[in-house]
């Protein structure tokens, strides 16, 4: 395939008006085959979307925290089915909703605590209020103000999460949420440190991710990527506040909360390096982040299939869940969301337009990063899709230009 033809479906979208621009990357075997910046990183200004533009990657962040919360289990720092309160004794007496919808004062006891594995598998009973409905929407909103970026301090933050109920019993099913931001900061309780620089001491530092970060330093700013999202008719807009209320495009100085779910700033090249332990067994460039047995441990499914069904709306028939990264289970069923690939493909996409799959058969790692976010609502109206159509397409021709 050639380079024209691997950058039509992107060009075509960007010429549209349907995506602001993109940077892809598709690497394998040590080496990168193609490498692409397409389109805008600010339409006003002119300004073109650039190999080293960086971008909010949203949950593209859980992955880096899972892994971080692992190179502490390798140490030996807790077991993944030891409690979390021992580190978090706030969650000592959790409740349970009777029902997801109903009166947040019909309550049953969790019938045991939660566990460190539980969190790395969204299984804690934990969730965005987004994905629901019901009184727990609010409260959720009110107790813990904006998903990504949230004036509550850390401390205050966890005390008033654990003081709402779980949406499920802790272990019983798959719920999309809050868990990874509730192991970043227990991350940070355990080294005593902000999880921002346990997570540059730990992996950023040694992996040479000068770029990533959860603020952007003043002489990077004119890097970063300008926040556009989709108005009522479906064309592209500036936005002041990004999805789960994130600051756009920076954050307030002095903010104390990180999202170790939804939190960094990165680049193609930044998660490239990180992505590759994917493929490499746990290990980038001689540097081994976990043990052998943990990595198997993160990339192996751990939903069962019942869970695995009462997930759908997340994870297709083909995709299962590890310890913080969709895995592929069947290759036949597994759409390209949320990562797609062979058997043991791994990836988690972020609500910024970012998605990337590292699949170990053919030793590869693709990477595209936007900044078009759409709201769920918008989806619903079929407003926004051309970021889906646009890395659907990506995927379809790096697998072409693979072969």
């Amino acid at each position: 395939m050639e380079a024209e033809q691997f950058t039509d479906a992107i060009h075509t979208q960007v010429e549209a008006g349907s995506l602001a621009g993109a940077v892809t990357l598709v690497w394998q075997d040590g080496k990168i085959i193609q490498a692409t910046e397409l389109g805008w990183r600010n339409l006003a200004a002119k300004l073109p979307m650039e190999r080293n533009t960086l971008f909010r990657i949203a949950s593209m962040t859980k992955p880096i925290t899972s892994t971080a919360a692992l190179m502490l289990l390798d140490e030996g720092r807790f077991a993944l089915t030891d409690p979390i309160t021992r580190w978090a004794p706030e969650f000592s007496q959790m409740r349970v909703l009777r029902s997801a919808q109903g009166p947040l004062d019909q309550t049953d006891p969790a019938e045991r605590l939660i566990t460190f594995e539980d969190l790395l598998t969204h299984r804690s009973g934990l969730t965005y209020a987004d994905w629901h409905s019901g009184p727990i929407v609010q409260a959720y909103k009110e107790a813990l103000g904006g998903d990504i970026d949230s004036e509550v301090p850390p401390e205050e933050w966890i005390a008033r999460l654990a003081a709402l109920p779980l949406i499920d019993q802790p272990g019983t099913a798959f719920h999309y949420g809050h868990s990874t931001d509730l192991l970043g900061l227990l991350i940070a309780r355990m080294e005593d440190a902000p999880l921002g620089e346990v997570l540059k001491r730990r992996i950023f530092d040694p992996l040479g991710m000068q770029d990533t970060d959860f603020t952007v330093p003043l002489q990077k700013h004119s890097r970063r990527a300008t926040a556009y999202g989709f108005d009522e008719a479906g064309q592209l807009c500036v936005l002041s506040t990004g999805p789960g209320n994130s600051f756009l495009p920076e954050r307030p100085a002095g903010m104390a909360y990180v999202s170790g779910g939804q939190g960094l700033w990165s680049t193609v090249d930044d998660y490239l390096t990180f992505a590759q332990m994917f493929v490499n067994g746990g290990s980038v460039n001689g540097y081994q982040l976990l043990k052998p047995e943990t990595f198997k441990r993160m990339v192996t499914n751990h939903l069962t299939e019942d869970q695995r069904v009462k997930a759908r709306w997340i994870l297709d028939a083909g995709h299962g869940f590890g310890l913080g990264v969709a895995v592929v289970l069947d290759p036949l069923k597994a759409g390209p969301q949320p990562c797609g690939g062979g058997v043991g493909a791994v990836g988690w996409p972020g609500a910024f337009g970012g998605w990337w799959r590292a699949d170990p058969n053919n030793n590869s790692v693709y990477i595209f990063l936007t900044h078009n976010m759409v709201e769920l609502e918008q989806l619903t109206d079929g407003i926004g899709l051309s970021v889906f159509e646009a890395i659907t397409q990506f995927q379809a021709d790096a697998a072409t230009l693979l072969r």
